[in-house]
């Protein structure tokens, strides 16, 4: 290397500094403003797609309810500086404290802010079948996954939290005078997913059960099972619905037909191949997803889906 390119090094390493100091200012920086869907609740809405370095990771929903004496959060965002952010959020409409934090489910876009929440005194609850994500190596190899797509807002200093309490199924309690139901339906979309509903206010926050506005992801899910989750979820006919990605809903038989026609027609278009024994590119090619093709999410997570599900309705096939 020559002298001249060895002088130009430090400056490169300061403008390298200065480059990641500022972004994790920005990182910190990202104001959320909370929508109010009752007397008592409210959320905050994340952008349509998926994570990226472009939304800061801020791709999926939270809510919380503000009792008479407290605060109960439903999930903690996408990355560390999203829960400091989704605090600050819960400030501007109440200084209560915050008591608990409920995870609909322990995937990386709904837990990843919690430490901001542990830093304000809060427990945290999630069901007990979401241990498993930290045992079988796959909240390892999200995290490295995250630290390189979502840096800096999720970096080496990034931790992973597990709830204070585990769930085994249905759960009710009260906080400040309302009184909240937590209901088991997964596996579904996950292992693990729950339900939290509000009763005085007709609320319920369903998690990933459904995406609204854009193509949910299923990977490797129970789509059978999700199914049947979304018709639990449409009898009980809740006021308002607030979802795990995309608006809340008002009309929940309605708004919960894109889940359902989607994970439908992945199963009748995988399961055809599966029966054919049509191998999966093959498959993939020859169906007509024009129906799906211009709602966002699809062209990051149609291919994903469809081979999960190809998957799922292999094993189903062989467990008949």
């Amino acid at each position: 290397m020559t002298r001249s390119r060895l002088s130009l090094l430090p400056w490169l390493r300061a403008i390298l500094a200065l480059a990641t100091l500022t972004l994790a200012a920005q990182a910190g920086a990202q104001a959320l403003t909370p929508v109010r869907v009752s007397e008592h609740a409210w959320y905050v809405q994340g952008d349509s797609g998926m994570a990226s370095a472009a939304n800061r990771g801020f791709n999926s929903n939270a809510g919380f309810v503000v009792t008479a004496d407290s605060v109960i959060v439903i999930d903690a965002l996408g990355t560390p500086p999203l829960g400091e952010a989704l605090v600050a959020a819960i400030r501007k409409v109440s200084d209560k404290p915050i008591r608990r934090v409920i995870l609909t489910h322990y995937h990386a876009d709904h837990f990843y802010g919690l430490a901001a929440f542990k830093a304000a005194g809060a427990e945290v609850w999630a069901h007990r079948a979401g241990r498993e994500y930290f045992t079988s190596g796959e909240a390892a190899a999200r995290l490295e996954q995250r630290q390189k797509d979502l840096f800096p807002w999720v970096d080496e200093h990034t931790r992973l939290i597990e709830a204070d309490r585990w769930l085994d199924g249905d759960t009710r309690f009260e906080a400040g005078g309302l009184h909240f139901r937590v209901s088991f339906l997964g596996p579904a979309h996950s292992s693990e997913d729950l339900l939290v509903s509000v009763e005085e206010d007709g609320v319920v926050f369903c998690g990933d059960i459904l995406f609204a506005g854009r193509i949910p992801f299923v990977g490797g899910a129970d789509s059978k099972r999700w199914l049947a989750a979304i018709d639990v979820l449409a009898g009980l006919r809740p006021k308002i619905l607030v979802t795990g990605h995309g608006p809340h809903s008002s009309d929940a038989g309605a708004d919960l037909g894109l889940t359902r026609d989607y994970l439908l027609y992945l199963r009748e278009q995988m399961g055809k191949a599966v029966d054919e024994m049509t191998p999966f590119e093959e498959a993939y090619a020859r169906t007509d997803w024009r129906r799906f093709s211009k709602v966002p999410a699809f062209e990051a997570a149609n291919r994903i889906n469809a081979y999960g599900t190809y998957l799922t309705l292999e094993r189903e096939s062989l467990a008949k």
